[in-house]
């Protein structure tokens, strides 16, 4: 058992190789692959601590009794843990079968919203996806196919679940911070395109915003998306993207003046 020191970027597969041999936690430029030269330059296979989990009742019970536990999808197969956190009843971890749809997750298992309030918006495969509205969160099947159809993807499965209360502008802006804190910074578009959109949104929540910041964010995303060593920098991307695009009114009213600001000038 290796301890780390909890940087995100060491989630990601080579960075975590690095890590176990004592290095800064910086992603490897692939190939070579893990399992072609992994730690110490060992061949190395790297999987999820939930594959390891279903390892054990896959031997036992055979991969047909797995298949089978999974609603009409012969590509997504078996179950799935999904940690559902945000403005719901019952938040926690809930191990579902692969095509259960969402809203039954949220509504039955999780209890639904908040009292008197609303669905508004649901991230479901943790920070680093795009954003489903409320409409495509109730008509989604919760499997890698279902979930791409509405634009977004099951990832991780670290659901966040929000209300009507929510300030999309805010919760979009605090994302984009955090992936500027965690990036390695070894890759310029990620370097520079998580703190300038950072930036950006920053002056937008503090009322200094511009029509032409919508352009500059959406023209930094498409920079800092497929270019990079890892995923990290299309990670704090998807987000803004999204939220551009489904939820454009928010940004607008803090532009226009319409809404009061929420940080202080920058």
């Amino acid at each position: 058992l290796h301890r780390g020191a909890g940087a995100y970027i060491c989630g990601e597969e080579t960075a975590m190789l690095n890590s176990i041999e004592g290095k800064r936690g910086n992603p490897r430029i692939k190939p070579p692959y893990p399992a072609q030269a992994g730690v110490f330059g060992m061949p190395t296979t790297i999987n999820n601590v939930e594959t390891l989990a279903a390892v054990p009742h896959i031997v036992m019970r055979g991969g047909e009794w797995y298949k089978g536990l999974s609603l009409n999808n012969p590509k997504s197969t078996g179950t799935k843990l999904i940690s559902v956190c945000g403005h719901i009843q019952r938040p926690g971890n809930y191990e579902v079968t692969m095509g259960t749809p969402m809203r039954e997750l949220i509504y039955d298992m999780c209890g639904g919203m908040r009292p008197g309030r609303t669905l508004k918006a649901v991230i479901p495969g943790g920070s680093s996806v795009p954003i489903m509205s409320a409409a495509e969160a109730e008509d989604c099947l919760l499997d890698y196919e279902g979930v791409v159809a509405k634009g977004s993807m099951l990832g991780s499965a670290g659901m966040i679940v929000m209300d009507d209360t929510t300030d999309m502008v805010y919760q979009i802006w605090r994302l984009a911070r955090f992936y500027a804190h965690e990036s390695c910074a070894q890759c310029t578009q990620c370097r520079e395109g998580t703190a300038w959109t950072t930036r950006i949104l920053e002056r937008i929540l503090a009322g200094k915003g511009k029509q032409e910041h919508f352009q500059l964010l959406l023209d930094l995303s498409d920079n800092m998306t497929g270019k990079t060593i890892c995923v990290l920098s299309d990670s704090c991307a998807a987000p803004i993207v999204s939220g551009i695009q489904k939820f454009r009114h928010e940004f607008e009213a803090y532009i226009q003046g319409a809404r009061e600001p929420v940080l202080a000038a920058v």
